[in-house]
């Protein structure tokens, strides 16, 4: 056995550094394949699902799609407005196709981090690629959805993303299961190249069962005068979710920005955070995080900021709410200046709604649960995502029926 494949075998037993271990034994690899389809015809139980995960079935407002069901690409496409601009596909097909994309394939992440990018690489079942081409600006999003639909399903895609230079495109990307899975474990691997002087807008939504278990694995590589922002949002149950993504701000004048809007409810266990590293001369990063704990849920929000060169900047900013005296939110920020000139700062806050908010709202006529309501939409306001209106319309319905459902 080659010595990377012996090195990954030995990583199958590796655990996590953080969030709870799992048994990846315990989860089935068998699945029907599913077959190629338009995914307009895709039954109407699944397009509702994928709808809640934000991928539009009839492709209204949308540039491309990749669908995926289990092992299975269902289906991969660029409106032909756009043809020429941007390619989607499977990773698989993409390393076929293109000699130079192993360049880019577990140079990110490695395989070896623990088990689960050791189950990613070992047992591997597809995942989308995407490429802007050099200057091409793509005025409406790609859409990817990543969905389960076999109960104790062990998914794991490994994703790359390259924005070519002078390019500009957003991708937002749906993970969910079919109504009748309660229970599976997905890995993801991603891995994002954003080159000089492109701008890429990712936003993630995880719609998830709550006896789920998620581990993604996610870095991006930033260069000169280049863009990089990262929205997620998880507003569903799920048993435990475990994510650190990195971005490496390797260019000079590179950006990078992270936001998220976590609603931890039931027993969920999620362990999310951003890491931002600052590299080159200029560079900058922001991480903005808000989490709503309710039920029993428990909530650890990460985040840790390392400059590297001494013109860098960075703010991380956390911000925890408590629904519930059964739930807990940890915020863990963490600053690293490793060079005499670099400025990070943070601000974290954790609690519940103060009393006096609500009085102020019920004395101006809203009862108790109207203001209640009020706050929290302020409070998961998707402003901060910084979306077109099409998208931040779409998150913040989601938003809006989380918050129903919380009270």
């Amino acid at each position: 056995m080659p010595k990377s494949k012996k090195a990954k075998s030995k990583a199958i037993d590796k655990p996590a550094a953080l969030g709870p271990d799992l048994d990846i034994g315990a989860f089935s690899r068998e699945a029907a394949p599913w077959s190629s389809c338009p995914v307009s015809s895709l039954p109407r139980d699944i397009a509702q699902r994928a709808l809640s995960a934000g991928l539009r079935t009839d492709e209204v407002d949308r540039a491309g799609t990749y669908f995926q069901i289990d092992h299975s690409v269902v289906f991969k496409a660029i409106q032909k407005t756009f043809e020429g601009k941007a390619e989607i596909t499977s990773t698989r097909e993409a390393l076929k196709r293109y000699p130079w994309a192993k360049k880019y394939w577990w140079k990110l992440v490695s395989a070896n981090t623990d088990k689960y990018t050791a189950l990613a690489d070992l047992k591997w079942d597809q995942g989308y690629f995407i490429r802007i081409l050099e200057g091409q600006k793509i005025e409406l999003p790609l859409q990817s959805c990543l969905f389960v639909s076999k109960e104790n399903f062990n998914q794991n895609v490994h994703n790359l993303i390259i924005a070519e230079p002078g390019s500009e495109a957003q991708i937002i990307t749906g993970c969910t299961v079919h109504p009748n899975v309660h229970r599976g474990l997905h890995v993801g691997i991603s891995e994002f190249y954003v080159k000089k002087n492109a701008k890429l807008t990712f936003t993630m939504i995880h719609n998830w069962a709550q006896n789920f278990d998620v581990r993604p694995r996610t870095a991006a590589l930033v260069d000169a005068d280049a863009t990089f922002v990262s929205n997620y949002v998880c507003l569903k149950p799920v048993k435990s979710l475990q994510m650190y993504p990195v971005a490496y701000c390797r260019g000079a004048n590179s950006r990078v920005s992270f936001n998220t809007i976590l609603h931890g409810g039931k027993n969920s266990y999620l362990d999310v955070g951003s890491k931002v590293v600052l590299q080159g001369k200029g560079s900058r990063g922001e991480v903005i995080a808000r989490a709503i704990a309710t039920d029993k849920a428990q909530i650890k929000a990460r985040g840790l900021l390392v400059g590297e060169h001494e013109d860098s900047r960075a703010h991380l900013e956390c911000r925890g709410l408590l629904l519930s005296d059964q739930a807990s939110i940890h915020a863990i920020p963490e600053l690293m200046g490793k060079v005499e000139g670099t400025e990070l700062s943070h601000e974290a806050a954790v609690g519940k709604i103060a009393a006096e908010q609500i009085q102020y709202l019920m004395a101006r006529g809203f009862s108790e649960s109207e203001a209640e309501a009020l706050i929290i939409r302020g409070f998961m306001d998707v402003g901060i995502f910084g979306l077109p209106d099409v998208l931040k319309d779409e998150i913040k319905h989601m938003v809006d029926t989380t918050v129903a459902g919380a009270l």
